[in-house]
């Protein structure tokens, strides 16, 4: 009987395994895709152990038989993403050379070499988690409220008092859901890193659509720019960041006039080209990108699309933008890798410092795994770039 037991749990593992390589057809497998690839060391161990129980079974029952073909199957698919690490660390080391330089971490400050990352990827951290020394906290400071709906944003500063660059944090959600308290540990992190970090909050669709999110986006910025000092924040050095539905807003506000200077932007899978996007689905397609940008926008693209234009960032592509990161997963099906590669080529054609860095094996919300595979060589080049932009 612990034979049959070992043999059905190798097999659960294989179901997870397949979803380090598999993209989700529907919403409710999101969360096994998103996260297999970002555990995939923790699935190396448990196939290992399943595959070492297998070997001590193979001359008692042939079930143990079943049990190491099924383990070695598992572990090939568990280890995937890190047999393509090296490679894409390459790629990403190379383009950020080439935008950047050769000396950017010199470049990037005491800030960086004293705090930052020492590695792309360290496996212990995939165990054990990041570490991040405490930080003061403020949630829900309210800076507007259009139509009567309360905005609010929360505040992480650096342990000690001083004065900091900052980051503007958008989260995603679809332009539907979502608040300030998202991918809290990243603010913290970045607070310990030595900026304040002001997540922001923004109304939500279908009860409103665009362009009311980036209004919003633009209001956080001025109550930035008036409470600065206050907050502890270099008004002169900040960078947007945003995730998904957020970092679609974070592209557009800072490749448009607004009441601060953007000095970076960083873009985790955010939609680049809205109108195409809705024509060029993902296949599978386990959010119904058609439907999440009709809900956003008030209708189809021969309805309104000079909203769907207005909502790009692709349209506003010009000269002298914000230094831009553009950091997309390989086997997202939500907002595909192809339109941020596109959308560096259109941005470097133009003469902007962009860095494109694409993670073949993650999926979309990849770095909600805050110490998975994906969010480690993420973090690494983010830290990086704004170390350099904001020095």
């Amino acid at each position: 009987m612990r034979y049959l037991f070992v043999g059905i749990g190798s097999i659960l593992l294989l179901g997870l395994s397949i979803w380090a390589i598999a993209p989700a057809p529907t919403r409710w497998l999101l969360t096994f895709a998103v996260g297999a690839p970002e555990i995939s060391p923790w699935l190396i161990v448990g196939n290992l152990v399943f595959l070492s129980l297998g070997l001590l079974a193979l001359s008692h029952s042939w079930m143990g038989w079943v049990t190491v073909t099924v383990s070695c199957l598992a572990l090939i698919l568990s280890a995937s993403p890190l047999s393509q690490f090296q490679a894409a660390n390459q790629v990403a080391q190379q383009t950020f050379v080439q935008v950047i330089g050769a000396d950017y971490p010199a470049i990037a400050g005491s800030r960086l070499q004293t705090k930052g990352r020492s590695q792309p990827f360290v496996l212990a951290d995939s165990f054990r988690g990041i570490a991040t020394a405490p930080v003061r906290e403020t949630p829900d400071i309210p800076f507007a409220q259009p139509d009567g709906v309360p905005l609010t944003l929360t505040l992480y500063q650096p342990a000690q008092s001083g004065t900091y660059p900052g980051i503007v944090m958008i989260y995603g959600g679809s332009w539907q859901t979502g608040s300030p308290a998202a991918n809290a540990q990243f603010a913290r992190y970045m607070a310990n890193q030595g900026y304040v970090v002001w997540a922001i909050s923004y109304r939500h669709a279908p009860a409103y659509q665009f362009p009311a999110q980036l209004e919003d986006v633009q209001t956080a910025l001025e109550f930035l720019k008036d409470h600065a000092k206050a907050y502890e924040t270099d008004a002169e050095r900040i960078a947007l960041l945003g995730r998904s539905a957020g970092a679609q807003l974070a592209l557009l506000a800072a490749y448009q006039p607004g009441p601060l200077s953007i000095r970076a932007v960083v873009d985790y899978y955010g939609p680049i080209d809205l109108l195409n996007g809705y024509y060029d689905i993902p296949k599978p397609n386990p959010l119904d990108v058609r439907d999440v940008l009709e809900t956003f926008l008030g209708g189809t693209p021969d309805q309104v699309e000079e909203r769907y234009k207005a909502a790009s960032p692709s349209s506003f592509v010009a000269p002298n933008l914000p230094p831009s990161l553009l950091i997309y997963g390989g086997k997202d099906h939500i907002v595909e890798a192809k339109f941020g590669q596109t959308m560096a080529k259109r941005l470097a054609a133009a003469d902007n410092r962009v860095g494109f860095i694409k993670i073949p094996w993650a999926d979309h919300a990849f770095d909600a795994v805050f110490n998975g595979v994906s969010n480690q060589l993420a973090l690494y080049y983010t830290e990086r770039f704004l170390a350099w932009a904001l020095r």
